[in-house]
């Protein structure tokens, strides 16, 4: 048997190992499946939702305020419009914030993080200066701000998000390639002549890649939660385009009366987020990785 035969074993039983450790823990099982749910529910909207024409600019004042039922589950909303369809639409623009925005600022965090905690000296002095700095500004009020300043839309919520949430990232690979560098093996490759971005993007990026996605998990529900509170002040997505944050806003101006409207959009917004830190948790305990919230 070729040692390529063997190397393929191995990583099957560790992939084997690894996901029944994972099933055997519910929460993360829950979690996982909350996840996986919502975005195919996202991905099918257009073939699932019941009345997909009220995602856009439709008016039915004949059946506004309907509590829910088996032909609106989640009621309808002040034009008539039917809530869970919108609901599911609305799911579309929190996932696409969330991953826009990790796409963006995992990566980023990802290289700042191993670059400062490989080569320290100036480089580290620079980088993690910066990256304090950044950490002392609130990701929401600087969303805020470029919400204000800028016209609302979903794009300028992506990059005022994405500007700041690298540096959460950069902290948490920073400490852990600091514990890397200091192991025998590197010292190892270094003696051997090894290049830096081989010890860099082979030797110590696969040591990271489990704490950041872990935190990447956990992130995607703080950053939907940010996003929803952007669309509830008004400075997000902007009408007609179905928001879970913009519907809570409509319906909290009809409560109590007309609870629906407010009460089953957050519902949703609380279990996506509730999902992610599940999963988040999950993956935590899967992989042994210290607390990174």
């Amino acid at each position: 048997m070729s040692d390529l035969d063997l190397s393929e074993q191995a990583a099957l039983s560790n992939a084997w190992q690894n996901w029944y450790r994972f099933s055997r823990n519910p929460t993360a099982v829950i979690g996982a499946i909350i996840v996986v749910v919502a975005v195919l529910l996202a991905v099918f909207a257009p073939y699932i939702v019941p009345y997909p024409a009220d995602a856009g600019a439709v008016v039915d004042f004949q059946h506004r305020h309907l509590p829910p039922s088996w032909e609106h589950w989640f009621g309808t909303d002040n034009t008539g419009r039917d809530n869970f369809s919108r609901a599911i639409y609305g799911l579309r623009v929190s996932l696409a914030l969330a991953g826009v925005v990790l796409v963006i600022a995992v990566p980023v965090g990802t290289v700042l993080g191993i670059l400062a905690g490989y080569f320290g000296g100036w480089t580290e002095i620079v980088i993690m200066r910066l990256t304090d700095i950044a950490l002392a500004i609130p990701p929401l009020v600087v969303a805020l701000a470029v919400a204000a300043v800028l016209e609302p839309t979903l794009l300028n919520s992506m990059l005022a998000l994405a500007s700041l949430w690298w540096t959460w990232h950069a902290r948490l690979v920073y400490s852990v390639t600091r514990q890397v560098r200091a192991q025998e093996y590197i010292e190892a490759a270094e003696t051997l002549g090894a290049s830096k971005l081989h010890i860099l993007f082979r030797e110590i990026l696969p040591n990271v890649i489990s704490p950041v996605a872990v935190k990447t998990s956990l992130d995607a529900g703080f950053v939907i939660l940010i996003g929803a509170a952007l669309s509830y002040l008004g400075l997000g997505v902007r009408p007609p385009t179905p928001d879970l944050g913009t519907m809570v806003a409509n319906g909290a101006n009809f409560l109590p009366d007309f609870w629906w409207e407010s009460m089953l959009p957050a519902t949703v917004i609380l279990v996506l987020a509730l999902g992610f830190n599940l999963l988040g948790d999950g993956l935590r305990d899967l992989f042994d990785v210290e607390d990174v919230r």
